[in-house]
This record gives structure tokens, C-alpha cells and sequence, in this order.
């Protein structure tokens, strides 16, 4: 279709359809002229604006009643006729509006709209939306005029009604955007921007409307949520658009207190209009506050997250414009705000975070001191409310709850402190957090766990620092809540506070919590370890800036004085745990080898508890501790280097806790050297323990010379020596004679708390020590057995046979006697020389292996103490030394002969505890003794073993499965898998290994439990080893699978004891036995026939 550019050519070809459409008001001429619409241009049509728009405007004023298609026929014509064009008179645009909101009026005196189609309806609707896009430059502002107030109201009050009322949605959306471009805050670009006076102008006059609008909107945000979140979101927009441009701050500042007088003939247009008077502005900021809080309420909860965002937005629009007029407002809108920062949607969260951040930065709240009162009004209603939602809410809404009171605090920024200088204020504040970090101590697994690892850290020297590791904190379980999170909130709170709040206030105040009451002081300590890092800016999350940050003089007074209460003795050295170190001098031993029917040992006596040390008293002292300890890490990363001058005050007392047998603390503390190395410029605790070990051994020294007063000094000394190497070794050897010097003067007293200190240096030279002596004396036999290799020369054989008769009146006893009678004294520690006995040019015994060999000197006098857990430290002790002893055997046998004797007793006439560690010091002599045992275990132990094994096994076939807990079984456990590499290494006679046959041959049934048929399976493993043929005898005498030939005739059949027997119990052990020697002797001689 051609297309008609110039007016006249568009004259000629819409001049028919208009005066066709002028005489006949019907749906086919409005169709024409749409039609020949379509082939104009706008430039044209722009010249024929109102000739064409005359028959369409004159089709709706005829009189009389008009069909519904034909109204909307020729509404949306006048549309398409204005969004091609620009209207650019004043009258024209006034009537237009009037003439289409005409088509929306009721036919009668009622406020609600006309009962017309939705078509209709939005048709009209629409026309209004681009009639007002198409006034011309200053043309629309003549709509907004006090002479057109009715005319506003009119079209107002109209498109209320339908976005309230009706229920189609998208005429709701359509009239609440049309109302929106009314109102002038259109979010399109076409509109130019009105300038202070014009703006002053539109907020006089929409001041007429803001109660009907703010109600009605009010209604369609709080309305069903069946309507759709696209309504709601428009309708709170249009409500901070109109209420953000009649309450803005700037344009009531400059309105009169009094209202002008008009001239007469604006009287009564001057009656519509309102005076923003400040009495106005009072009341309405009332009005609107009840309907704020109304929305408020209903938004931040809605289910759709654009609706959520919208509120943002409101929050952010209102306390940019109207900070001062709507002030009472802001307590339910920073409420709002605060609580949206954690929403589901990232989206709302970030821009939560950008308008707090905003908010900020503008000090908005700084500058504002009735904004900054009513957050701090809400923070005391909060606080006050803070543990009785804590009790009754679930974790998500403790989480928001936790939310808003960091929100209120982050807003508050430096203004914070007029919280903190109110009593009432920071009681409440302070008190509810106490209350809401009340931790669970309910759980008595904390009380039972226990640090096993000084028995077994016998490692390499490389692996001092397993175990510790850095910044590690406990995971805390607490009485109100269980969400991570929530700990999370709790700690940035408190963090916040020593960010912006006075320091020294704080401190002060919660070191009186700390010291008021053992109730509060676990969450008070918590309080202060956070304080002191939101103080140094450590991982706190804040909106602005402090004004001014404190100096490190300040935090170091702060932490030196929460320092001393914490490592006070009286909050330091809790009980943790029921002492079991108390002597039992009337206890009666009874006999481990002879004296377990059924497996009903005696266990090790205990004392009975006192009454008021619980275990939820232990587990709270437990929690303090690790918080405590949490806090000098907390100090350390604060300082930085700046702590190395507080080490003197400060690691010791960690070097304690770190030797603490309670698991959870000595975790913590080890956790602790790790972050104070780590905030000093240490490489490793080691490192720390070295350069600091002249002040740390002169503490140890004199403490231990103070054992009453100061028992926990053992601790230092056992984690010195457990997280440091051989280097060490010097400097503590004075405390260790000192040791030794006090044991031989107070046996009785204080021998417990003495071998623990000996039981933690010789585990030490275990594993500095015993790895590489070990290696040597393998590579030097190794050496001896290559060289035996080659050819022996006469001399050698002599020195052979010298040694050898040497070795055999050692091991008959006969030791050659310097001349003097042995005496019970001990030799003093001082002369730790090299016996006289070394007088074949041997080298001087090391240092360590003379201490070993003191100490073992102290444990053959303690062997036959009387209580039965000093015996226990003894013989685990004993292990220990003839570990180290083992390289220098010139010195290790005569001291095992001297110590023979009580071990002997303890494994036949003891307690069943002590037999299980007797025999395994006896396992540990054998190995590094070996010929100097033999005749000795078989005359002394052996038969006693094997009698006792033989005298258990038919309560052990006949035991149910709680058997496997008894110390009887566990005895019984230990001699099998012991018993095979002791006749092993000691190289036992035919007659001795017969009886541990005979013994261990009943636990091959498979009635006796699994562990037993294992552990007696590897004795005869061992055996098969030692005499293969003896062996495979014993064990085909029960069960023989095969039958022997004879290679000839001449010959006797072979018979054996299992031949043709039926299956028994004993029959699935012995296969398997048979089948592993076979396997055996293939190997060994490869190509051989099986037997």
C-alpha cells in the first residue's frame, strides 16, 4: 500500500473515512479510518492530529446509549492516532483526558467504576497511558494546575478502583502503571526531569490525593496473594514514588508555616488543595507510619522474591527523600531492610547489602541523632526480647532475629557508643547475649575422652608436629541452638561492637561478667575473645569506617589484663576430671596368672568421686579452658610479633594445657602454640619450645621442687619433650637429675607424679633415640654376619669362643664383682659415668643411654611398690629404658639380671593389669636380650605361662562375647601373641617348645573365640619356624588330610595320629596350619614335591 508522506496527499485519502465516520457512528467506518491510518506517515498525520481526531472524539460524546465494541473500537483509534503523534496544545490534551475518562465513569453517583468489559476497560486505560506519553514538552505540566485538581481526582480516583477491584490482572498492572505516569514518575526515558519549582507544584498538588492513594495502595500490597506478585511490585513502587515526592524533606522545608490567601476566584480550588504545613506533615507521617508498618509486615515474608526486592527499594527511596518527615517510619523499615540481608535470593541480598552500604556512607544515621535514637531504642526492644526468641524460635528465625540486631549495630556504626554510655542499654544488651551463648555441657563424652598419645608417640623426630594444627577451633554445641550459622551471627555481633564500641567500656564490662559469676563466664570469655578481634579489624564485616582505630598499646593493655584473669589460678586449674592418681595402700593384689575364673579379674580400684564435682561441672570447666586457650590465639593473631613479649607470661601456662590428658583441651592448646608460632615468626612449635626453653626449663625446676603447689609442671615438661628433637636433650638434663635426686628422697610420696615425668623423657629418647640405635645394631649384626661370610681367621675364633663363655656366666648369673658387695643405694645422679666394668677400651656410654640406665636403676626399686599404679608407671618405664638400653648391651644385661627378679614376680603373683605389662617388658627384654633370657623364661615363667593358659581355656570355649572385654581374656590374648616370638627370638629347647605346643593346642578349637584361634595360630607359626618337623608332627597327630605311601614294598606304612579321623573342632585350624608350612617349604625349596 502506498504510503502518504505529505498532509495534503493524507488529507485526500482520510478525508472520506473521517466524514463517513462523522454521519455514521459505526464499528465498519472506525475500521476504515484505522485503516487508512495505517497508510500515512507520522509527519503527515502529525498535521492532521485534530481533524482526525474529531469524528473519533465526536463518536464518543454522541448522546444516547453506545455499544461497548464501538467505544473500544474508537479508543483504541484515538490510541494509534496518539502514539503517532505529539499533542501540543493544552486544551486538547485537557479534553482528551476528561472525554477518556469519561468512558471509565459509572452511570451514577458511585465510587466504584462502570460496570463495562475488561477489553474496555483496558483499552481506555491504555489510551490514557499514551495520551500522556504524547503531551508535548511543557504541554503536560498544564494538566497540573490547581484549576485541574478535579480533573485529576477524577482520572485518581478512577484508576484506584480498578486496580483495587478488579480481578483481572492485567488491567490491576495497567491502571497502577497509567496512575504511576500520572503522578509523574514514569520509569520510562521520555519524560524530561521537573526542576525544583515544578516539583514543589506537583507535591502541593498530589498532597490532595496521597490519603486515597496511600490507602488503596496500601490494600492492594497487603491484598490476596492470588493477584501475582507483578501488582504488588507496581503498587509498592507507585506508593514510594507519590509518598517519597509529597513527604520529601527538601520540598517541606520550604513550605510556609501559614497557607496563602487566594484570590476570590480560587477560592474555591484553594478549599482541594492541602497546606504542607508542618501540623499536615506531623499527621500524615502518624497515617502513613500505620500503613508503613501494615506493608512492611506483609512484604518482607512474601513468598516472591521480586515483591521482596521492591521493599528494598521502598526502604532505600524513603530514607533517601524523607529522612526527616518520616523519621517514626524507620523503625519498621530498617527492620525491614536489616532482615532482608540474609533473604534466600541473592539478588535481594545484594542489593540489601548495596543500600546498607549506601546508607553508610551517606551517614545517613551519623548525621541524623533521631534516626540513630530510634535504632538504639530498637536495639534495647530487641536485646530485651533476644533470649525468649532465642527459646522459641527455630533456626531460621533465630537467624533473622540475629540478623537484625548485626543490621542495627552495623547502621549504628560510631554512633554505637550512644548505646554503650546508656546503663540501661548495654546491661541489656550484654545480659542477652550471655544468655543466648549458653553452651550445652550435658555431654559426658567431652569428660571421657582422653589423650592416650605419650604411650605411643614414639614416631620418628620428623613428626613432632602431628597433630597440631593451626586456627582450629572447637566445634562449640550450646543451649538454644544448633545452626552454625547463628554462632556465625553471634560472633559478628560481638565483633562489631569491639569495632566501633569503647574498648576499654567493653572490656571492663564483661571482665565483670567474667568475674561476677561462673554462670556467665564461659560466654563472657567468648565475648572477649571476639572483642579484641572486631577491635583489630580482624574478620569483621562492617558498612563503614570507625572514626578512629585503636593503637596497639591500647589492645595490648586490654589483652595483657584479660590475660591475667584468664591464667588466674583460679580460672587456669579447673577440674577437669576425677582424680585417679589417689594411692590405695590397702588394696590387695590379687594373683594375674592363677586368679581369673571365668574371667572376673579385679580391675584397678578407683576412688569414689566427690559429690559435688559432677560431670557437667567437669564438662563446663573443660569448655572454659578451650575458650580461654581459644582467646590467647585470638591475642597472638592480634599482636602479631608484638606477643613475643607476653610469651613469658603466656606459654607456659599453654605448654600446660597442652599436656593435659583431657583430649578437647590438650587439642586446643596445641592448636594454640600452633597460632601463636605462626603469629610470632616461628617455623614450628619445635622452634618456639628451643628459643624459649631457658625460661620455660628454669619454671619447670622450680615447680617441680614444689609439687604440692604446682603439680601440672610434669605437662610442660612431657609436651617440651613430645613436640621438640635431641637438641633439647641438654638443656632439660638438669631437671631430670633433679628428678631422680627427689625420687630417691620421697619414694613414697610422690612417685606417681615423678615417673610421669620420667615416663615422658624416656618416650622422648625412645624416639629421638631408639630408631637409629636400633638401625645400627641391625647393620652392625648384618656386618657381623657377612663378614662371617668369609674366611674365619683363628683369631677370631678364639675371641668367638671368649665371648661366648663371657656371655653364658652373665647368663648364669656369674658377674664378675669389682670387689665390694652390692648395696641397695642407689649412686648418686651425678656420677653418671661408665661402670668400671668397661675396661676394653669401649666407648663412653652417650648421655642419653646414662639416663636410661639411672632411671632403670629407679625402677627395679619400684617394681614391688605397693601401689599397683605406680607398678604400672614402672613397668611401662622399664619398656622404655631397655628400648634405649638396647645398642649397649654390656650395660643393659647386667641391669636386666638385677631387674629379673621383681618382673618375674609381677607376672606370677600380680595384679592381671600388671601381669599384661610384665609381659610385655618380658617380650621387650627377649628382643633385645634374647640369649640372656632363655634359661631364665624357661625356668622362671614358662611353666607358670603355659599353666595358666591350660587352666583358662575351658572357661574361655565355654565364654559368650562379653568374655572378649574381661582382663582374663586379654591376658590370655597377650601370652598367645606374645609366646610364639618369644620361643622364636630366645631360640627355646625341644622340651620347652613341646609345652607351649601342649598349651597353645587347645585354642585351635574352634569353640574358643576368634581372637584366641588367631593368636594361637601364630604361636604355631612361630614354631614352625623354629622346629618345622616337630611342627607338622603335633599337628598331624589331630588331623592328617593325606596318606603316605611307602616307596617300597620292604618298607612299614606310615601311620600317623590323624590319619582317618572324623572332622572336629580342632580340624579347621590344623588344615589351615598344614597348608601355610607346606607353602612354607615350597618357597623355601623351590621344585621340591609336596609332601
Amino acid at each position: 500500500m502506498a504510503v502518504f508522506d505529505t498532509p495534503q496527499e493524507a488529507f485526500g485519502a482520510l478525508r472520506p473515512a473521517c466524514v463517513q465516520l462523522t454521519r455514521a457512528q459505526t464499528l465498519e467506518n472506525v475500521a476504515r479510518l484505522q485503516a487508512g491510518l495505517a497508510a500515512v506517515s507520522a509527519s503527515a498525520l502529525q498535521e492532521l492530529q485534530e481533524y482526525v481526531l474529531f469524528p473519533l472524539r465526536f463518536a464518543l460524546k454522541v448522546p444516547g446509549p453506545k455499544q461497548e465494541r464501538l467505544v473500544q473500537s474508537v479508543v483504541e483509534c484515538m490510541a494509534s492516532v496518539l502514539a503517532a503523534t505529539c499533542v501540543k496544545k493544552q486544551e486538547l490534551l485537557q479534553e482528551l483526558f476528561s472525554e477518556l475518562c469519561a468512558c471509565l465513569s459509572p452511570p451514577s453517583s458511585t465510587s466504584k467504576p462502570a460496570s463495562l468489559s475488561e477489553e474496555l476497560k483496558l483499552a481506555v486505560i491504555q489510551a490514557l497511558h499514551t495520551l500522556m506519553h504524547s503531551a508535548y514538552g511543557d504541554v503536560i505540566l498544564s494538566l497540573y494546575q490547581p484549576s485541574t485538581l478535579p480533573l485529576l481526582g477524577f482520572a485518581v480516583s478512577l484508576l484506584l478502583g480498578l486496580s483495587e477491584q478488579e480481578k483481572a490482572k492485567q488491567i490491576k498492572i495497567s491502571a497502577l502503571k497509567c496512575l504511576q505516569v500520572l503522578v509523574l514518575q514514569c520509569d520510562c526515558q521520555e519524560h524530561r526531569q521537573l526542576d525544583e519549582d515544578e516539583a514543589q507544584q506537583c507535591g502541593d498538588l498530589f498532597a490532595s490525593f496521597l490519603p486515597g492513594i496511600s490507602i488503596t495502595l496500601s490494600r492492594v500490597i497487603t491484598g490476596d496473594i492470588k493477584q501475582g506478585h507483578k501488582t504488588t511490585v507496581s503498587a509498592i513502587r507507585l506508593f514510594y514514588q507519590i509518598v517519597g515526592l509529597v513527604m520529601a524533606d527538601e520540598q517541606l522545608a520550604r513550605i510556609p508555616k501559614n497557607k496563602e490567601k487566594l484570590p476570590a476566584e480560587r477560592s474555591r480550588i484553594s478549599e482541594l488543595m492541602v497546606h504542607r504545613g508542618p501540623d499536615w506533615s506531623r499527621s500524615t507521617a502518624e497515617k502513613l507510619c500505620l500503613l508503613l508498618h501494615k506493608m512492611v509486615e506483609f512484604s518482607s515474608v512474601h513468598p516472591h522474591w521480586k515483591v521482596r526486592l521492591e521493599l528494598v527499594e521502598l526502604v532505600q527511596h524513603l530514607l533517601r527523600n524523607c529522612s526527616q518527615s518520616l523519621v517514626d517510619s524507620f523503625s519498621h523499615l530498617l527492620k525491614a531492610l536489616v532482615g532482608l540481608v540474609n533473604d534466600e535470593n541473592s539478588e535481594v541480598q545484594s542489593r540489601c547489602n548495596e543500600v546498607l552500604q549506601g546508607i553508610a556512607e551517606q551517614g545517613l544515621v551519623a548525621q541524623n541523632r533521631a534516626l540513630a535514637d530510634i535504632l538504639s531504642e530498637n536495639l534495647h526492644s530487641l536485646a530485651t526480647a533476644l533470649p525468649r526468641l532465642m527459646n522459641s524460635q527455630d533456626d531460621m528465625g533465630k537467624v533473622s532475629t540475629l540478623s537484625l540486631l548485626l543490621g542495627y549495630l552495623k547502621l549504628l556504626g560510631p554512633k554505637i557508643n550512644i548505646v554503650l554510655n546508656s546503663t540501661s542499654h548495654l546491661h541489656r544488651l550484654c545480659r542477652a547475649l550471655m544468655q543466648v551463648l549458653e553452651l550445652d555441657v550435658t555431654d559426658v563424652k567431652i569428660v571421657e575422652d582422653r589423650r592416650w598419645g605419650c604411650e605411643g608417640t614414639c614416631g620418628p623426630s620428623g613428626s613432632v608436629q602431628h597433630g597440631v594444627q593451626k586456627g582450629r577451633c572447637q566445634k562449640k554445641y550450646f543451649r538454644f541452638f544448633t545452626e552454625e550459622k547463628v554462632f556465625q551471627l553471634l560472633q559478628q555481633v560481638c565483633r562489631v561492637l569491639g569495632y566501633y564500641g569503647n574498648l576499654y567500656l567493653l572490656v571492663d564490662h564483661f571482665m565483670g561478667l567474667y568475674s561476677e559469676s561462673g554462670m556467665y563466664r564461659k560466654q563472657a570469655a567468648m565475648v572477649l575473645n571476639e572483642l579484641i578481634a572486631g577491635a583489630a579489624g580482624v574478620g569483621v564485616d562492617v558498612l563503614q569506617e570507625r572514626e578512629t582505630s585503636p593503637n596497639m598499646d591500647d589492645l595490648k593493655g586490654s589483652i595483657v589484663s584479660i590475660l591475667d584473669e584468664y591464667t588466674d589460678q583460679a580460672n587456669w586449674y579447673l577440674i577437669t576430671s576425677i582424680d585417679t592418681e589417689v594411692s590405695h595402700e590397702h588394696s590387695v593384689p590379687c594373683s594375674g596368672l592363677t586368679a581369673c575364673p571365668g574371667g572376673a579379674c579385679s580391675s584397678v580400684p578407683l576412688p569414689s568421686p566427690e559429690p559435688h564435682v559432677t560431670a557437667r561441672t567437669m564438662n563446663s570447666n573443660i569448655w572454659q579452658i578451650c575458650i580461654q586457650l581459644e582467646g590467647v590465639s585470638c591475642f597472638a593473631a592480634v599482636l602479631g610479633k608484638e606477643f613475643r613479649l607476653l610469651l613469658l607470661s603466656a606459654l607456659y601456662p599453654v605448654l600446660e594445657k597442652a599436656g593435659d590428658k583431657t583430649l578437647l583441651i590438650s587439642e586446643t592448646a596445641l592448636g594454640t602454640l600452633a597460632d601463636i608460632c605462626e603469629a610470632c615468626g616461628y617455623n614450628s612449635v619445635q622452634c618456639l619450645i628451643n628459643d624459649n626453653s631457658d625460661y620455660l626449663v628454669n619454671g619447670i625446676s622450680l615447680n617441680l621442687r614444689q609439687l604440692a603447689h604446682q603439680p601440672h609442671a610434669s605437662q610442660v615438661l612431657d609436651t617440651m619433650l613430645r613436640h621438640s628433637d635431641a637438641s633439647l636433650l641438654p638443656l632439660v638434663e638438669d631437671v631430670i637429675q633433679d628428678v631422680l635426686s627427689t625420687l630417691d628422697q620421697s619414694y613414697s610420696n610422690q612417685a606417681s607424679t615423678f615417673l610421669r615425668v620420667l615416663h615422658s623423657v624416656m618416650t622422648a629418647l625412645v624416639r629421638w633415640f631408639g630408631s637409629s640405635c636400633g638401625e645400627e645394631h641391625q647393620h652392625g649384626q648384618s656386618r657381623a654376619v657377612s663378614q662371617g661370610q668369609q674366611a674365619v681367621t683363628r683369631q677370631e675364633l678364639e675371641k668367638f669362643f671368649l665371648d661366648y663363655i663371657r656371655q653364658k656366666q652373665i647368663a648364669e648369673g656369674n658377674l664378675p664383682d669389682p670387689g665390694d658387695e652390692e648395696t641397695d643405694e642407689v649412686p648418686p645422679v651425678a656420677k653418671l659415668e661408665p661402670n668400671n666394668s668397661d675396661t676394653e677400651g669401649e666407648a663412653p656410654l652417650p648421655s642419653h643411654a646414662q639416663l636410661a640406665k639411672a632411671v632403670m636403676e629407679r625402677c627395679i626399686h619400684l617394681l614391688s611398690d605397693g601401689d599397683l599404679r605406680v607398678r604400672l608407671k614402672v613397668l611401662d618405664v622399664l619398656e622404655l629404658c631397655v628400648t634405649v638400653l638396647h645398642p649397649h648391651g654390656n650395660h643393659l644385661l647386667p641391669m636386666a639380671h638385677r631387674v629379673w627378679p621383681a618382673l618375674v614376680t609381677r607376672l606370677i603373683s600380680d595384679d592381671p593389669l600388671a601381669v599384661l605389662r610384665a609381659f610385655k617388658v618380658l617380650c621387650t627384654l627377649a628382643q633385645k636380650c634374647r640369649d640372656f633370657l632363655r634359661q631364665r623364661f624357661s625356668k622362671d615363667v614358662l611353666p607358670k605361662l603355659t599353666s595358666c593358659l591350660l587352666s583358662q581355656a575351658p572357661a574361655s570355649a565355654r565364654a559368650g562375647p562379653v568374655y572378649s572385654h574381661t582382663l582374663a581374656f586379654k591376658l590370655q590374648l597377650a601370652v598367645l601373641q606374645g609366646l610364639g616370638s618369644l620361643c622364636e627370638k630366645l631360640d627355646m629347647g625341644e622340651s620347652d617348645l613341646n609345652k607351649v605346643a601342649d598349651a597353645c593346642l587347645i585354642y585351635l578349637s574352634a569353640k574358643q573365640p576368634m581372637r584366641l584361634q588367631e593368636a594361637a595360630q601364630s604361636v604355631f607359626l612361630h614354631l614352625m619356624h623354629v622346629d618345622p618337623d616337630s611342627t607338622w608332627l603335633l599337628l598331624n597327630k589331630l588331623c592328617c588330610p593325606h596318606g603316605y605311601e611307602p616307596p617300597h614294598a620292604s618298607l612299614r606304612p606310615v601311620k600317623l595320629g590323624g590319619m582317618g579321623r572324623q572332622r572336629d573342632e580342632f580340624t579347621h585350624n590344623v588344615l589351615l596350619l598344614l597348608e601355610r608350612l607346606r607353602q612354607r617349604e615350597s618357597a623355601a625349596t623351590p621344585g621340591a614335591a609336596p609332601p
